[in-house]
């Protein structure tokens, strides 16, 4: 059939249609538009609210990796987990105590134990950069936990994270004060620096927030 004499059928049915059908059809159309879901809409602030109601609020910040522009939120990375939260520094006496928090990584993170290294300049014998403070823990020490950039720790300015702790517990009076914390937040002991790695007490009350082996 010519295409002209197709085209002219079709407007003379467009036409034809009662003017009432037209507008049902357009409103329906319309509420059909309007009631499509829309994919992914408020999907972030959902996922956010829901991690706010499980999380406790001195754990749900954004840290920075050590010598790294990664940012690591705690909740986000670390939900459900016990963490062992230490404050760190490259010059200290109780630095080698870097290859012990390895070993505790090492033998428990599979089952379950978060160990955070966070860098600090409280006491003045962090490195003068993050270059240097990493090749200490990474190169010098071969960590492979979790370290964070350098943040203060204590006194009126330590960041929230380590005034709830303090609060809870005490505020570190020297490097490589160990907190360890259970997923709800609460601090279960703190240990002063010259608690080892690898003290009977430590590792006691780390197990006993572990899964039990069947």
């Amino acid at each position: 059939m010519d295409r002209h004499v197709i085209t002219s059928v079709i407007i003379a049915l467009v036409v034809s249609l009662p003017l009432g059908a037209v507008a049902v059809t357009a409103a329906n159309t319309a509420t059909a538009t309007k009631s499509t879901p829309q994919p992914f809409a408020g999907t972030a602030e959902l996922s956010k609210t829901a991690r706010n109601d499980v999380c406790p609020a001195h754990l749900n910040h954004e840290f920075r990796k050590l010598h790294s522009r990664e940012i690591v939120n705690l909740c986000t990375a670390f939900a459900g987990k016990p963490l062992l939260i230490i404050n760190t520094a490259s010059h200290c006496g109780f630095t080698p105590q870097f290859k012990g928090l390895e070993a505790l990584h090492q033998k428990y993170g599979d089952q379950g134990l978060v160990v955070l290294g966070f860098s600090s300049n409280d006491f003045r014998q962090e490195a003068g950069n993050e270059e240097k403070a990493a090749k200490v823990c990474y190169i010098n020490y071969g960590v492979t936990f979790t370290m964070l950039a350098p943040i203060s720790v204590k006194g009126e300015d330590a960041h929230p994270l380590f005034q709830e702790l303090a609060r809870q517990s005490r505020a570190p009076n020297w490097n490589f004060n160990k907190y360890l914390v259970e997923p709800s937040g609460a601090v279960i002991q703190h240990f002063g620096s010259t608690t080892t790695p690898d003290s009977s007490r430590l590792i006691e009350r780390i197990e006993g927030l572990l899964p039990t082996k069947s």
